[in-house]
């Protein structure tokens, strides 16, 4: 599970890993980042909203633990790159989602434009 502890924000995601014990996971530090537990892995990341960073981290790790109880690897840069996968599809099929409009949208917006051009041919008529 992904731990933090927050610092002043700043601006700009960045990473340092670290290979400490969980216990200085929750360590503040003077640098200003949030350090996160991934997988075991504790990272110090800096970013405007320690909250989101750490929604983030916790996302990321659920992610990473779904792929190694389905999978026999142990190799946790393979399962980053899977569960890096997995997260990728998960966007691109959320993304064309929105970008495809509904079919009750397309009517709408079929019906909006019947209507629209009604008007128009209206005013023409009489202006």
């Amino acid at each position: 599970m992904a731990t933090a502890s927050k610092q002043p924000p700043t601006n700009g995601l960045t990473k340092d890993v670290e290979t400490k014990d969980v216990a200085t996971a929750n360590a503040v530090s003077g640098t200003g980042s949030v350090r996160v537990e991934i997988f075991d892995q504790v990272y110090n990341l800096r970013g405007s909203d320690a909250d989101y960073i750490l929604q983030l981290a916790e996302y990321v790790d659920g992610k990473m633990r779904a792929v190694s109880q389905q999978t026999a690897t142990v190799d946790s840069v393979r399962l980053a790159v899977l569960a890096a996968l997995n997260i990728a599809d998960e966007y691109h099929l959320l993304k064309r989602r929105l970008e495809a409009p509904s079919p009750e949208a397309r009517q709408r917006a079929s019906k909006l434009a019947s209507a629209l051009d009604e008007v128009l041919q209206d005013t023409r008529r009489t202006g």
